[in-house]
């Protein structure tokens, strides 16, 4: 190998040991990385909540034994062949060493560090948009390639993966429209791109319209609940958190796509770079689904740098880049990442709280990240639930219903006790429901907000009815779990769901 191809093995094995040194063993899985490892038990074309592919990566994972090295071990890939098509980015751009080792370590040290500890979509849709850009680079310097079905192919994949890239798709038509890439629109090949891609995606699309497009509905509901808390002045200022050591580098790449002559073929990006933002503001959408856009704006950057760098008095500078790069990382160290036990946090949150980083998706501030504290205390509930049912005669005829998709998520995943599967009337888990089994007996796994402690409305359907045991976990998201035991059932339970699911899906 050339000494290029060992720095580039380094870096990508630095990012690998990053992502698990990064990990504290206090904390569980996430909350959203449960549902995604249960789809892997549930193939389909399409989810509730996510496109297909997650499921595909999930059951490769089960295949490997479900073990939570290998649960963390794909985000982390993601992210290093993010960093990989950075660098192959650059190598395009004629760049040297340090214009490829300053991108690399732009991309290693930013909030991707943090995305890719999560068994998330995201991690594949911040590398699909940027092997999309990558090929569109690719086929913008030699039109004559077959660049073009590259980027088709990674934008369908990231359809299936995670919805977001469309708005990259709506954004680029207009950036080609007006930058000199029109011409572009004159090619066949990209019209031969567009069907291959519809192609690819044409099966989602299909159980889309057999289900009467669920993902309408998910945004609906995600724009009512989330999406309204959405500032757009902390939009933008977030935009600078995410890539911080590099805002340097992403401004001279920006800025070099309009001005520099070398980067005129790739003109377009300044308009896509724009367009993308103006969307993502028009929606409101969550700060974190633009992070895909920078990672190859950072390689115009790191290029435009290294010739602005070339010569002279200039050329001390180079070392600053590197060492931003670092000092970033040593800031964040401590903040942004669940690396410290709960309590440290809560003790010394004030630098997390001014960057942000405890407000949740209601739009207040908590003691805890919110991914950190949907890391809490999913073991200890799973235990618990395992203790009633294992107490229970009937344990494989017991319906285990749960208010939500992470407590029924988190309990399949941990649980010990085989006899039963843990279901909900939530997110995708309404579809895999179990209508086959004639229930005798109910256990309710119910949040501390759920207004009926008594369980009033249950009384009069069952012969007994009481709180078999509460999950306390002070920092959790959920810090407080009622788990509920029903016997002796009077009505016919399987009845029962399938009015409360015809009554869930008219809500």
């Amino acid at each position: 190998m050339t000494k290029k191809n060992y720095i580039l093995l380094a870096l990508i094995i630095l990012k690998f040991f990053l992502q698990y040194l990064l990990l504290s063993p206090e904390y569980e899985l996430q909350r959203d990385e449960f549902l995604h490892l249960d789809q892997a038990n549930h193939p389909a074309w399409g989810y509730t909540s996510v496109p297909p592919l997650t499921s595909f990566i999930s059951s490769i994972i089960q295949f490997l034994g479900n073990g939570i090295f290998w649960v963390k071990f794909f985000p982390a890939l993601f992210g290093a062949l993010t960093v990989w098509v950075v660098w192959k980015t650059v190598e395009e751009l004629k760049g040297g060493m340090f214009a490829l080792t300053v991108a690399a370590t732009g991309v290693i040290f930013s909030a991707l560090l943090r995305i890719n500890t999560l068994y998330q979509p995201n991690s594949l849709d911040i590398l699909c948009w940027t092997a999309l850009l990558y090929a569109l680079v690719r086929y913008a310097r030699v039109p004559a390639s077959g660049w073009i079905y590259v980027a088709a192919v990674f934008f369908a994949l990231g359809m299936l993966n995670k919805y977001n890239i469309a708005f990259l798709a709506m954004a680029l038509l207009p950036a080609l429209l007006i930058s000199p890439q029109r011409a572009w629109l004159k090619d066949p090949k990209i019209y031969t791109a567009g069907i291959i891609s519809l192609m690819i995606i044409s099966p989602n699309f299909i159980w889309q319209f057999q289900n009467q497009f669920p993902v309408i509905g998910h945004m609906q509901e995600l724009a009512e609940t989330q999406l309204v808390n959405v500032n757009r002045t902390d939009f933008l200022k977030s935009q600078l958190l995410f890539f911080l050591s590099s805002v340097p580098l992403i401004v001279l790449g920006v800025i070099a796509l309009f001005i520099f002559p070398e980067f005129k073929p790739y003109r377009f990006l300044f308009w896509n770079f724009i367009f993308v933002l103006l969307i993502f503001l028009y929606f409101r959408a969550k700060d974190y689904y633009t992070i895909g856009l920078y990672p190859i704006y950072i390689a115009f950057g790191a290029k435009y740098a290294e010739i602005l760098l070339e010569k002279g008095k200039w050329k001390v500078l180079r070392p600053a880049f590197f060492v931003f790069h670092l000092a970033f990382f040593a800031i964040l160290y401590p903040v942004a990442f669940p690396n410290k036990s709960p309590e440290e946090i809560v003790k010394n949150n004030t630098l997390q709280k001014d960057l942000g980083l405890l407000r949740w998706e209601d739009g207040k501030d908590h003691h805890l990240p919110q991914d950190f504290a949907d890391m809490l205390g999913w073991h200890a509930l799973a235990h618990k639930v395992d203790s009633v049912l294992m107490g229970m005669p009937h344990a494989e005829k017991t319906l285990v219903l749960c208010d939500n998709y992470g407590q029924a998520g988190a309990i399949n995943y941990y649980k010990r006790f085989d006899a039963y599967v843990a279901q909900s009337f939530n997110a995708d888990y309404k579809n895999w429901l179990n209508l086959d089994t004639v229930w005798t007996d109910v256990v309710l796994v119910k949040d501390k907000d759920d207004e009926d402690k008594l369980r009033n409305e249950e009384r009069p359907l069952f012969d007994t009815v009481y709180c078999a045991a509460i999950r306390i976990s002070p920092y959790a998201r959920e810090d407080s779990i009622y788990i509920y035991v029903l016997q002796g059932t009077r009505i016919d339970i399987n009845q029962r769901l399938k009015a409360e699911l015809q009554e869930n899906e008219k809500e």
